[in-house]
């Protein structure tokens, strides 16, 4: 009997050894090549920002805030530049992104949101999104709002439109921001 005992334990002996040579296995496949401490800012040990890869430039600052655009609540629209800003009550930017002008310009200065709409068609025939109206030059209504299709007006067509594109997520964020009668400012 002792010769089964001894057998039996030995079995299981070499069944867990392999059990846990399997384990460290696969617990070594999936660890990382080297193990550095979490670093101050957050990332993981070892991960490096975008920016600092060779090759890579960063990101450039995004622009300032015209500075002849007035002050408190805002949103500042450069006709130059193709941007726009929205600007808190202290004046520091939240948000700012590019724009794809329209046909039609609005002449520099300050006008207050008109009107607003969820969706319509444009006056180019293509659907639009969160419609922010805020001027009329020469009997076409300006106003920014987002292609629900991401398209973007040929900014050399001589059809007269006055929607001033921008991407779907900067519409809703002017939507939120741009509610009716806020201060738009329209600068060179």
């Amino acid at each position: 009997m002792p010769a089964k005992s001894s057998t039996f334990v030995t079995a299981l002996t070499t069944a867990a050894v392999v059990v846990v040579g399997v384990l460290g296995y696969q617990a070594a496949a999936s660890a990382p090549d080297r193990l550095t401490p979490a670093r101050s800012d957050g990332r993981p040990g070892g991960a490096k920002d975008p920016a600092d890869r060779p090759g890579k430039k960063a990101k450039p600052p995004a622009p300032a805030v015209p500075a002849a655009s007035g002050t408190g609540r805002r949103v500042v629209y450069a006709l130059g530049g193709k941007r726009v800003w929205l600007v808190d009550a202290k004046g520091a930017a939240l948000r700012t992104f590019a724009v794809t002008p329209s046909t039609v310009h609005p002449a520099p200065g300050t006008y207050p949101v008109t009107s607003r709409s969820v969706s319509v068609t444009g006056s180019d025939g293509i659907a639009i999104e969160h419609v922010v109206r805020f001027a009329t030059v020469s009997g076409v209504t300006v106003g920014f709002s987002a292609a629900v299709d991401g398209s973007r007006p040929d900014p050399g067509s001589a059809k007269k439109t006055g929607g001033i594109r921008e991407s779907r997520d900067d519409g809703k964020a002017m939507w939120d921001f741009a509610l009716q009668g806020t201060k738009i400012v329209v600068v060179s």
